[in-house]
């Protein structure tokens, strides 16, 4: 077993033996618990990530950390991490947002208010790989995919709620979480867990489980897996608005200026019975709104050897394969896609042809996500530890499109597409080092540095050719048939053989001019595809001691060199002082820095949003493209930051309880844009100009677009708030309560950048209090657990001007679960998940248009109840 010195130097005296054994460094992974433990009643949980250099109490942590168990974990009635993480941590947000590209399957989420991309996720204490995607609005957020890693594969988590970039580098400005693997070299675990939504839709089926073997006599194999089906939610209903309604049973059906015009192919008996296939059979509306159809396999594999009693090897490593369909807007008869087109021979044709009914398209995406850590760790002869590792991580996402067309290729069209793939690859190699000196203090001072090196790769892969190309019809009047308001010889040759052209008409069918592209989400053409590299070095230094018996004291300073954004230093000083055995104050202060990622920086789509209630395809391009530049974006720079906190922790009989003040300031905040309106009409001023500035850069289709927007370093923020955590204890009862409030405003004039809208949003539309309150409840083999979950108010602004603004009441959203264990290793569960069945305030017009109750970017379920049983086995 190794047992390296420094462990047990590092400890304060006063600490009792560590129950299991934990890794020496941050960035090394878990030692073989196979020591000699005390017993539970008498150990303190011990954790790593609060710092750099050796791992404390968590009482005795100078900054505040969250730890949960893997008893924790299982309590949660998901099997998705980001919802145990969730669930478990009320600062954590995540929202599930349809008809969001990409997002349908890998969810953005938020850590003190602050987006996935400023928080580090460190898998065995080794920072975990980026996902492919980036949010193509709002923050842009480009982080980890957590969905990949699953819980049975988890030991425990640490989740340190402050900023530590001078600690871990860039990324860590809100915080760190760290996902401790499983380390047995026996046994393991088994679990089945299904369930659906009280609607009736949204099965689940969940296979997950672990074993370990042992690697000789001093190594492990620990060996994770999981399989899970999920079908999709709807929570929709049939599409009737202003501009079209669709609604059979509405006495507004067929209403709206859509279909004051008869369309080529058009006929309300065809149009009525093609409703039914407009989604592809997704539901009984056209256009559903839920969560996706998603299926996955994922494997997860931890292991380690030791050589001798100062020197072991590590590996880790994970593949995943998961895919998910969604449906984007519904496409009536007249919205700018489903048009009269005037072909070749003079006839009419419309898409309605291919579809009756009109059509929804449907998003698919696959998504593997593969990593491998390797290294080894030791102690010198002078004592100073060291570790040594390598990581590689990458994830492909690869898009189809399918029930939808290329409107430019007119008859032409498929209906099928493949847009292209998202590629994020990383390769970082590291070295870290502690070792105790001796100052001449009261106690010696723990000097822990290293360095790392890493490479980052972003690469969009273009798409089939008809999913970006430009058909005849991308541009007025294709084939000349008219000049000037009159028939060419070409136009009256077509009369001629019957055709309806009439050049004079301003709105006959020859001069449409429709999309560019696979409609809902066009391919990556030549001129958008290509590979975004860069690498970047990171050199740190960390020490702390204890100064006096009540008084911890830590200092770290880090400098980094990007070869895209340049160096920076920055540094954090962090204390605890115990005003008595049982109560301690700390607090801690800190810069950050975070370049925007490779990804953030190349990527570009076209999509359609609802920048005021009415869909639009819209284009977002990068800063430095001839997009971007014509429009007006500087290139990006690196956020900075600024941290506060000040807290603190004590136990009071059976009470213990932590309380975290904390302030983040974070300048040039990387940011997309308000939409640009775009528009041919000549008298729209700035939207005319945005148009023109289109066809400099040569984007085909810009008729089409309706509006524009790229990411920019746009504003300066403060987010400040407050954490509390408390567990009062009584015999065979558990009372936890976890508690956040958190508030984000703009400290800068944004109105360059934002229109009121989005900044409204950007401070409003979140809850500014969170809260988890829960009670547990053993009776010998049955456990009762009841859990409330509760969100402040909020709001949302409907327009962009903010003139529209809906407000949200609070909401309490209660689960409850029974367990019962039928041996000592065989476990039943059942309970259900928001059990009262609560749901949101169904949203206004505008951002809950087009068959949506509720606004999809709402922070709390709209789901509605969700019952399930799971069967757990362990041996």
């Amino acid at each position: 077993m190794l047992k390296l010195h420094t462990l047990s130097r590092s400890i304060r005296r006063n600490l009792p033996v560590i129950a299991a054994s934990t890794g020496l460094l941050l960035t090394s992974p878990t030692i073989l618990a196979q020591e000699e433990q005390a017993d539970d009643a008498n150990t303190e949980q011990i954790v790593i990530t609060g710092s750099r250099g050796a791992p404390r109490s968590v009482a005795d942590s100078p900054v505040p950390v969250d730890v949960f168990s893997e008893e924790d974990l299982v309590a949660v009635p998901f099997t998705d991490t980001n919802d145990i993480l969730k669930t478990l941590v009320p600062s954590y947000s995540l929202s599930r947002q349809p008809i969001s590209d990409g997002a349908s399957f890998i969810r953005p989420a938020t850590l003190r208010g602050m987006p996935t991309d400023k928080t580090l996720v460190l898998v065995n204490s080794k920072r975990r790989h980026k996902a492919a995607l980036v949010q193509i609005g709002g923050s842009g957020t480009q982080g980890p995919d957590i969905a990949t890693i699953p819980a049975s594969a988890l030991k425990g988590v640490e989740v340190l709620r402050d900023g530590a970039a001078a600690q871990y580098g860039s990324d860590a400005i809100a915080g760190v979480i760290n996902f401790q693997l499983k380390d047995n070299s026996e046994g393991g675990s088994l679990s089945v867990d299904m369930g659906q939504y009280y609607e009736g839709d949204g099965e689940q089926f969940t296979v997950t489980g672990n074993l370990g073997f042992a690697l000789g006599d001093s190594g492990f194999v620990s060996v994770s897996g999981e399989i899970s089906d999920q079908s999709a939610v709807s929570r929709s209903e049939q599409y009737c608005e202003s501009w079209a309604c669709v609604d059979v049973n509405s006495e507004d059906f067929l209403s709206g200026s859509s279909f004051d015009t008869t369309l080529a192919g058009y006929d309300e008996a065809a149009f009525i019975a093609g409703l039914e296939d407009a989604s592809i059979g997704f539901g009984d509306v056209v256009q559903p709104w839920g969560q996706p159809n998603t299926s996955a396999t994922r494997l997860f594999i931890n292991s380690g050897f030791e050589i001798n009693d100062s020197t072991r090897l590590y590996a880790f490593g994970n593949y995943s394969a998961s895919e998910g369909d969604g449906g984007f807007f519904y496409r009536y008869p007249g919205n700018g896609t489903i048009e009269d087109l005037r072909l070749e021979d003079g006839s009419l044709y419309s898409p309605l042809e291919k579809f009756p009914g009109g059509f929804t398209p449907r998003f698919f995406g696959d998504i593997t996500d593969v990593s491998i850590v390797a290294g080894i760790e030791g102690e010198f002869a002078n004592e100073m530890t060291y570790d040594f590792s390598g990581r590689f991580g990458s994830n492909k996402i690869e898009y189809t499109l399918k029930n939808t067309i290329n409107p430019s290729m007119g008859p032409d069209s498929p209906t099928s597409f493949r847009p292209g793939d998202l590629i994020n690859e990383e390769l970082q190699l590291t070295a870290d080092f502690t070792h105790f000196v001796d100052l001449g203090m009261a106690n010696e001072v723990l000097f822990a540095f290293g360095a790392s090196y890493m490479e980052e790769t972003y690469e969009l892969v273009g798409g089939d050719e008809a999913s970006y190309s430009a058909g005849d019809f991308a541009s007025s009047d294709p084939y000349g048939f008219c000049d000037n308001g009159t028939e060419t010889a070409a136009g009256l040759a077509v009369i001629a053989t019957g055709s309806t052209l009439d050049c004079s008409n301003p709105d006959d069918a020859v001069f449409t001019v429709v999309g560019v592209g696979s409609n809902g989400f066009p391919g990556y053409s030549p001129e958008y595809s290509g590979t975004y590299e860069r690498d970047s070095l990171g050199i740190y230094v960390d020490a702390s001691t204890d100064i006096t018996d009540a008084f911890f004291l830590q200092t770290a300073l880090r400098y980094e060199d990007y070869s895209d954004f340049g160096s920076e230093l920055v540094g954090k000083v962090a204390a605890k002082l115990s005003i008595t055995d049982d109560i301690n104050l700390r607090g801690s202060f800190g810069t950050g820095f975070r370049a925007p990622t490779p990804g953030q920086q190349g990527t570009t789509n076209v999509s359609t949003r609802l920048p005021n209630g009415f869909p639009v395809a819209t284009g977002l391009f990068p800063a430095l493209s001839a997009v971007g530049q014509a429009l007006g974006a500087e290139a990006l720079k690196p956020e900075t930051s600024v941290n506060f906190s000040f807290g603190m922790s004590g136990t009071f009989d059976a009470l213990t309880t932590t309380i975290d003040f904390y302030r983040i300031a974070v300048d040039d905040r990387f940011y997309a844009v308000s939409t640009l309106d775009v528009s041919t009409d000549e008298t729209s001023g700035d939207a005319y100009d945005n148009y023109l500035a289109l066809l400099s850069a040569g984007v085909e289709g810009a008729e089409s677009i309706g509006g524009v927007n790229y990411f920019q370093n746009a504003f300066d923020t403060v987010t400040s708030g407050v954490d509390i955590v408390a567990t009062y204890t009584m015999d065979n009862t558990v009372l936890t309560a976890s508690v956040n409030y958190n508030k984000t405003e703009i400290d800068s004039d944004a109105s360059e950048f934002l229109n009121t809208e989005s900044q409204h949003d950007l401070e409003n539309n979140a809850p500014e209090f969170k809260g988890v309150i829960s009670a547990k409840h053993d009776f010998d083999a049955l456990t009762v657990l009841v859990r409330a979950n509760l969100y402040g108010a909020y709001e949302n602004a409907i327009d962009s001007a903010a003139t529209n603004i809906q407000e949200y009441d609070p909401s309490v959203l209660f689960d409850v679960e029974l367990s019962y264990a039928l041996n000592d290793s065989l476990t039943l569960a059942a309970g259900a998940r928001n059990l009262f069945d609560t749901y949101p305030d169904e949203g206004d017009s505008g951002d809950a248009c087009c068959g949506r109750v509720y606004w999809s970017g709402d922070t709390v379920d709209w789901q509605g109840g969700y019952y399930y049983a799971r069967l757990n086995y362990s041996f």
